[in-house]
């Protein structure tokens, strides 16, 4: 007999739909990093923290000549480990600590990847996020049924082009919809 994998949205976007009103998530776009029968991984990509990348690099004892990578945002990734760093990036690299999301999508952990940054040699498009939003097996899906997210391949252009505030609806929009005309309940059949 033939197991039968269920779908992934690993690599996609959950996009809040109104009826999620509790923080972080509200309003909230989270590239999935990983999903499968074990639950998911995500990190939220329109949450701005309270600090810069230059906070942070010189935290940890790295020097940034770049003024506008010193202060490129850092996000809020989501409510779990927020002393924990994650670099969301495109091209693939050679760092320490990456786990491959999909073709397109890379996220690492270690060290490395920022000495790279605040050299000038790290990925192009690249975003830190502090944090992580996890869901248990099941659990997403359970959401997914209550009407929680809408989901769409996730994009570049949402992430890395279009500015936080405005990330939610451009998000919504490549699904073809305007969040501001969504209900806040699910109806079933």
């Amino acid at each position: 007999m033939i197991a039968v994998q269920p779908p992934t949205l690993t690599g996609h976007f959950l996009i809040a739909m109104p009826n999620l009103a509790a923080p972080p998530f509200s309003r909230g776009v989270t590239l999935l990093c990983q999903h499968d029968e074990n639950g998911a991984v995500g990190l939220l990509v329109n949450r701005l923290s309270e600090y810069r990348l230059g906070d942070v690099l010189t935290q940890m004892r790295l020097e940034c000549v770049d003024a506008e990578l010193a202060d490129a945002p850092v996000l809020i990734g989501g409510p779990v480990q927020q002393e924990r760093g994650f670099v969301l990036h495109r091209e693939a690299g050679n760092w320490e600590s990456s786990y491959r999301i999909n073709d397109e999508w890379s996220v690492t952990t270690s060290r490395d990847i920022l000495v790279a940054m605040a050299a000038g040699e790290g990925p192009r498009q690249a975003i830190m996020a502090l944090g992580y939003a996890g869901w248990e097996a099941g659990q997403l899906e359970q959401e997914l049924m209550a009407n929680a997210w809408l989901t769409v391949e996730a994009s570049g252009r949402v992430v890395f082009d279009t500015p936080l505030e405005e990330r939610w609806s451009a998000a919504a929009g490549l699904v073809g919809v305007d969040p501001r005309q969504l209900s806040g309940y699910a109806g079933h059949a």
